[in-house]
């Protein structure tokens, strides 16, 4: 099993962390679902399916069935890679639905329920929970496909933004008061802005 870094989350926003789950975040290219096993750790690092789901696709999976799904997982990702940069940067308009037809095949084979279970808090004792049946590998691009969904209708796609690193391609949603975020994070591409700039100032003044 390849040894990986942990998952860059930066997004603000799980649908472009997924397409964030290929990346440089330093010299070499990490893709973090490059097989079976990258994928339920990723979706582990996620939070988008219970621990003891992801326990027990790795138990009952068939040889080369996770793989399978990773292999649909980045296609997936490609395919709706090309949607946001088709659309970002500006509000998405009705017309956006034709392209999201896709999306829309993969959202409808969920067998997605709701239960009443304890409520952890003091008042109410008892909440309505949503749950998913895991009965395939398959299953585990249904949340995927959800937090897609989600970005699409709950996103401002002016406010979907590329990362200005000259060799980074981290997306993200800007949250950022004023709208003026300009890097993946400050950790990354921020400090290698800085320093870059140092260095500039530094020489032009020699």
């Amino acid at each position: 099993m390849n040894q990986r870094p942990p998952a860059i989350f930066v997004g603000d926003v799980l649908g472009l962390d997924f397409l964030n789950s290929i990346a440089t975040p330093v010299d070499t290219p990490v893709d973090w679902i490059d097989d079976g096993e990258g994928l339920l750790n990723w979706l582990e690092q996620a939070r988008l399916v219970p621990a003891d789901a992801l326990r027990n696709m790795r138990a009952q999976a068939l040889p080369g069935e996770l793989d399978k799904v990773a292999a649909q997982a980045r296609s997936l990702r490609e395919w709706f890679r090309g949607f946001v940069q088709k659309h970002r940067g500006q509000p998405l308009a009705t017309e956006a639905l034709e392209d999201l037809e896709p999306l829309n095949r993969l959202l409808e084979r969920d067998e997605a329920f709701s239960r009443i279970v304890r409520n952890n808090e003091a008042h109410p004792p008892l909440s309505l929970q949503l749950m998913r049946r895991w009965r395939t590998p398959e299953a585990l691009l249904l949340p995927i496909g959800e937090s897609l969904a989600q970005l699409v209708c709950g996103e401002d796609f002016s406010r979907v933004k590329a990362c200005e690193g000259p060799a980074c391609t981290l997306l993200f949603a800007d949250h950022t008061r004023g709208h003026a975020r300009r890097w993946c994070s400050m950790a990354l591409c921020g400090n290698r802005a800085k320093q870059a700039a140092h260095r500039h100032r530094l020489k032009t003044q020699q």
